[in-house]
């Protein structure tokens, strides 16, 4: 005998029947309807975020938008246009002397960004360059000490 889609029951005690809370106190189910006693969840619909009585995660937050990383390295920069300004051609530009110089006033490391023309070959060692200020350095004959 072939099986046919006909054939094909559930198994035992796979289907049953819904249960009908809340229709009258002779059955289960009536009176609170498993709900229990008093309490939001037994009068209606949870408020979005109810974490039970704890503080909730969006009051938790800070109040300010964003978001702090504690391991940002914030640089004190300066352009290539300033060295133009502040070295003669053949001078060292380290943090030491442009701290000296007064160009760099915070206690941060040093980056130098690529505004600006350079025409004087100088040897920058700093503690980061862009890409445009590291080919302007090198065009105009200087070096870079990474």
């Amino acid at each position: 005998m072939t099986i046919k889609l006909h054939h094909l029951k559930p198994a035992e005690g796979a289907k049953t029947d819904k249960k009908r809370v809340a229709r009258g106190d002779r059955g289960k189910g009536g009176k609170t309807a498993g709900r229990g006693t008093k309490g939001t969840g037994a009068r209606g619909n949870v408020p979005a975020g109810f974490e039970g009585g704890q503080m909730p995660l969006i009051r938790r937050q800070p109040k300010r938008p964003g978001f702090n990383n504690p391991n940002k390295i914030e640089y004190a920069v300066i352009n290539v246009a300033r060295l133009e300004e502040a070295f003669e051609a053949g001078d060292e530009v380290t943090v030491a002397t442009l701290t000296a110089k007064g160009l760099v006033k915070k206690k941060r490391p040093v980056k130098v960004l690529g505004h600006g023309e350079l025409s004087k070959a100088l040897t920058v060692d700093v503690d980061a360059l862009t890409g445009t200020a590291r080919e302007k350095i090198t065009a105009a004959g200087g070096t870079v000490r990474d």
